[in-house]
């Protein structure tokens, strides 16, 4: 059984076994992350009744806060089962359902998170940039998608599913990338360093 947690847009909490997803809470709030999370890893685990053999998380991009909840709860959990946590890209796990695809997420500050994806396979990014910049190729997915309906027409919502981490992870494991569990920002927060420095 896999346990996968994503925090870096809906909070997605699952319990995986095979192709079959057991358990699953999701919840769309951008400042519960701390107090929903592990509640709804309880839950799951209640459900599944048995302990993860490994631990997929999501390593953003997203916001500081709610992705650092995120990572922190699956490492912390790995340490005391003894098990495996392996980190994959948010946006991959998005792509990875979708075929050829472009996926967009929201950043904040009239800007997109953004990759692309042949077959499920991530083949350009993952960047931050103004929607009018990202080079689109197929249909576009994310919650970045419809916030910006004169740039992407046509755009779907979309979250991290479970299985979509789960195929995200194995084909990083499968080419040999690295699975860290150390956050993807892809820019600097806004406030840093030290002033007059």
């Amino acid at each position: 059984m896999i346990l996968t947690i994503d925090t870096s847009g809906a909070i997605l909490v699952a319990a995986v076994e095979g192709a079959t997803v057991i358990s699953e809470r999701t919840e769309f709030a951008p400042r519960g992350h701390a107090e929903l999370l592990a509640g709804m890893v309880k839950e799951v685990l209640d459900d599944a009744r048995e302990r993860p053999e490994r631990i997929v998380v999501g390593t953003g991009p997203a916001t500081f806060t709610g992705l650092r909840v995120g990572l922190v709860t699956a490492r912390t959990l790995g340490f005391a089962w003894g098990v495996p946590v392996e980190g994959v890209c948010s946006l991959d796990a998005i792509g990875a359902v979708h075929g050829t695809c472009t996926v967009v997420t929201d950043a904040r500050r009239r800007e997109v998170y953004w990759a692309r994806y042949e077959d499920g396979l991530r083949v350009d990014g993952p960047a931050v940039c103004a929607p009018a910049d990202v080079p689109v190729a197929g249909d576009v997915f994310g919650r970045g998608g419809p916030l910006y309906p004169d740039v992407f027409a046509n755009a779907t919502a979309a979250d991290p599913t479970p299985l979509g981490l789960v195929k995200a992870a194995e084909a990083a494991r499968a080419s040999g990338s690295d699975m860290a569990t150390e956050p993807l920002y892809l820019r600097r927060p806004d406030v840093h360093g030290v002033p007059g420095a």
